[in-house]
């Protein structure tokens, strides 16, 4: 019998708990040709979800949880949890119930065909307002013109990895590792299946304006050197720009009112400072990235869990 393992990463997600778990084991009675176990990896959160976990599996013992001693991220909560996950496959998913458990057994069905990779594309529920479906939009408009990896509209992490996948992740050493791109990447057979997301069922949602913007930074930077190419080349066409200051230039002191130009010298001086500072920006960005790989950190510090390792040390 081959064994499954579901990964949900969880951050204060205490009315999504039960409810998931439920959705989860009706689908599971459906597929008796599978052992599963239910991994949530509470990220730190500050609210009852560990507790309402904790009863989960003193309930079943399909359940499993893993408790890191603070908030690492959903992409680090997501690696603790295929780290210590035993099936062979994994399926992640959220754990605000817009992962709609129904489709579970679809992609048992296509990783039983042969594929390695089965993910899924978010088709917005209609209740989901304008700003969200347009900041998803840009998101992913922005990452497929800055990055080397193309990805399509609405993927997420919700998706099946065969093992082979897995282990291949297990032994990345990249400390912020971006999964929808390293997964994509990772080649093999991939099938594409279509949902519908559930509207929330409780909470608000973790991506913010500001953790989108910063996912998008971790995605662009961890698989494309794009960013750089376009700071030289900003450099090089405003350096080119400046020849056209020199006609006014030569005007100035032919019409003998060269002092006038000190509004003009201030906005020019203004305007290449912030373009100085835009590109050393972006080279901090990646001098920032090898200054936090060299350091090799853990990715993450288990603190307690039930699962078969009971030990705290993360991978490396």
């Amino acid at each position: 019998m081959k064994k499954v393992s579901i990964v949900i990463p969880t951050y204060n997600e205490e009315g999504n708990i039960k409810i998931l778990a439920e959705a989860l084991l009706l689908q599971v009675s459906k597929l008796p040709q599978y052992s599963f176990e239910i991994i949530y990896v509470d990220d730190g959160s500050s609210d009852h979800s560990l507790s309402l976990v904790k009863q989960l599996t003193s309930e079943n013992k399909i359940f499993r949880y893993i408790k890191l001693s603070r908030n690492y991220g959903h992409q680090n909560a997501i690696r603790a949890g295929i780290d210590r996950a035993t099936g062979q496959c994994v399926i992640t998913m959220d754990g605000d119930m817009q992962h709609p458990p129904a489709v579970i057994p679809d992609m048992l069905d296509k990783w039983e065909e042969g594929y390695d990779v089965v993910y899924t594309r978010r088709v917005d529920h209609v209740s989901t307002g304008f700003f969200k479906k347009l900041s998803s939009k840009w998101f992913y408009k922005i990452i497929n013109v800055l990055s080397e990896v193309k990805m399509e509209q609405g993927t997420a992490d919700f998706r099946l990895l065969d093992e082979k996948i897995c282990n291949m992740i297990r032994n990345a050493k990249e400390v912020e590792l971006f999964f929808r791109a390293f997964v994509k990447l990772a080649g093999n057979k991939q099938y594409a299946i279509d949902y519908v997301a559930d509207k929330r069922n409780d909470g608000k949602s973790k991506y913010t304006v500001s953790a989108m913007l910063k996912l998008a930074l971790t995605g662009i930077t961890s698989f494309s050197v794009k960013p750089l190419h376009l700071a030289t080349y900003l450099g090089l066409f405003f350096a080119c720009s400046s020849v056209l200051f020199f006609p006014y230039i030569f005007y100035s002191f032919y019409a003998g009112h060269a002092e006038r130009g000190w509004s003009s010298v201030l906005i020019t001086i203004v305007f290449f400072g912030g373009l100085q500072l835009f590109v050393l920006g972006i080279i901090g960005i990646y001098i920032g990235k090898i200054f936090t790989q060299v350091k090799q950190q853990p990715f993450y510090r288990i603190e307690e869990t039930n699962l078969y390792e009971t030990d705290d040390t993360a991978k490396l």
